[in-house]
């Protein structure tokens, strides 16, 4: 009798563990998800940039060191996805649009305003994978975290996920009162 309830719990044990190694394996998968999110979107944008900058170079030729930064950022980001050489390429891309207002034959161009809102819509989608990588993180490092799961999690391999985070020069821009000009 005593054997049976020494296995029954031997038992329930395993079964524990198997549904708390099952569940981070699927929270994981989607951080891991979340990542490949994020990975396509940006090279959508960097696919996009050289034909934004190959349309603002012909309305402003005198502009080579704004459309050279602007490949060089790319090309950079492109090479070395890190999170330091997107946000120059993020800088970068403000810069070429800024020359859109800039000149007004420019900013009047279908082509120019097609490319510049697929931009955009680039940007938003980036923004809703690095979200939805955010909560699957957040989610991931709950379970880890919470009891039973935390009692096994570092022993079966499962690490804290990180947590996208703005960076630290965007950060004062984020609560600014945006400007309006008529």
């Amino acid at each position: 009798m005593g054997i049976m309830i020494v296995i029954g719990l031997v038992v329930l044990l395993g079964l524990i563990l198997i549904g708390i190694y099952n569940r981070l394996v699927g929270l994981r998968q989607n951080c891991q998800q979340g990542l490949a999110d994020i990975d396509a979107q940006l090279r959508q944008r960097h696919d996009l940039v050289p034909n934004l900058v190959a349309t603002v170079q012909g309305y402003a030729e005198h502009e080579k060191s704004t459309l050279d930064s602007v490949i060089e950022a790319r090309n950079r980001a492109a090479a070395a996805p890190t999170k330091a050489n997107e946000e120059q390429l993020s800088g970068a891309i403000k810069g070429l649009i800024a020359l859109g207002e800039a000149y007004p034959d420019l900013k009047a161009s279908a082509n120019f305003q097609a490319l510049q809102g697929e931009l955009a819509d680039v940007e938003d989608k980036l923004a809703a994978a690095r979200r939805a990588l955010n909560a699957a993180s957040a989610n991931y490092n709950t379970a880890r975290q919470s009891f039973p799961a935390v009692l096994f999690a570092s022993a079966l391999g499962f690490q804290d996920f990180a947590v996208s985070h703005i960076a630290a020069d965007d950060r004062a821009s984020v609560g600014a009162v945006p400007q309006v000009k008529f």
